[in-house]
């Protein structure tokens, strides 16, 4: 009998590349998903969620909901707290009540960003301080998960990908429309491509249920391999896409925003790839994959 994964937030970066995974049927013998967005299930209503997976009977939920306006979260701290923290406290609740394993995806924004004096890359066990409403608000999330025995937490960060809009995307299109941009340079980490995500998760799924005395439940990291700056990572989106504008390098100070962005927020991948054995690409490699389907999709001139 095929295990049922339950996702929220499919409508989303990682919820479409769960969708794509689904569709190229890979666990099709294995799994079956239900995708859910805010349409078919609001996740900040208890009753709601505690109902809707009580019907379902999923043995997994995967949370890829969450308020990820970062600037906007500083304004609007009551919804990121709803959507972040109080639907995670919801879905663990409804998960606990029909057995069910839980992943929460979380973000670097836990950390302080600031930038260690030796720039290790930051283990699951580093001291958390969040400097914004987004980052308090996502690490109660993970406390939340956390509390329940079969939860499985990763922390992630700038994540892009085919779907939705991001970085990459943007970069692309303002490289198109532009001659010059500024981006900046002081901030340090790792980009994501969320099809990679989205197959490390399913990876430490079918390692639990298949172990299950020794599943590995609780906190990770998951990034693409190496490390740079935003001004590199626009510069390899330019060249990759093919776009003559030029990149230059500016401060955060000279980029103001609402919330503060972490300096440095570098994640170590060693727990999850020595538990599960996932692959870990390097950015660069997993971004050309990226841009080559973005401009596969593009129009001809």
């Amino acid at each position: 009998m095929r295990k049922k994964i339950v996702v929220t937030g499919a409508n989303g970066q990682l919820g479409n590349e769960l969708r794509s995974i689904d569709r190229d049927g890979r666990y099709r013998d294995g799994y079956e998903f239900v995708f859910t967005d805010v349409a078919e299930l609001d996740i900040t209503d208890a009753a709601a969620v505690q109902a809707f997976v009580g019907h379902e009977r999923p043995q997994w939920i995967v949370n890829a909901a969450a308020y990820t306006a970062v600037d906007r979260a500083e304004s609007d701290a009551e919804r990121a707290e709803q959507l972040n923290a109080a639907a995670v406290r919801n879905l663990v609740a409804a998960a606990g009540a029909v057995g069910a394993g839980f992943v929460q995806v979380s973000t670097d924004y836990v950390f302080d960003g600031r930038r260690p004096a030796d720039e290790h890359a930051l283990t699951e066990g580093e001291p958390t301080g969040p400097q914004s409403v987004y980052g308090r608000t996502k690490l109660a999330g993970e406390a939340a998960a956390l509390a329940y025995e079969r939860s499985f937490v990763v922390r992630t960060a700038w994540l892009y990908s085919t779907f939705g809009n991001n970085f990459v995307k943007t970069m692309l299109r303002l490289g198109g429309e532009r001659p010059e941009l500024g981006v900046v340079a002081d901030q340090w980490g790792t980009p994501t491509y969320a099809r990679d995500l989205a197959a490390a998760l399913m990876e430490m799924i079918v390692f639990a249920d298949g172990h299950p005395a020794a599943a590995g439940f609780g906190l990770y990291h998951y990034t693409n391999g190496g490390r740079t700056n935003w001004c590199e990572f626009a510069r390899e989106i330019m060249r990759l896409g093919g776009r003559q504008c030029e990149v230059r390098a500016i401060t955060t100070a000279e980029y103001p925003a609402a919330a503060a962005r972490p300096a440095w927020s570098v994640l170590s991948t060693d727990r999850i790839r020595a538990t599960f054995g996932v692959r870990v690409p390097d950015w660069r490699e997993s971004l050309a994959e990226c841009v080559r389907s973005l401009r596969a999709a593009e129009p001809e001139a």
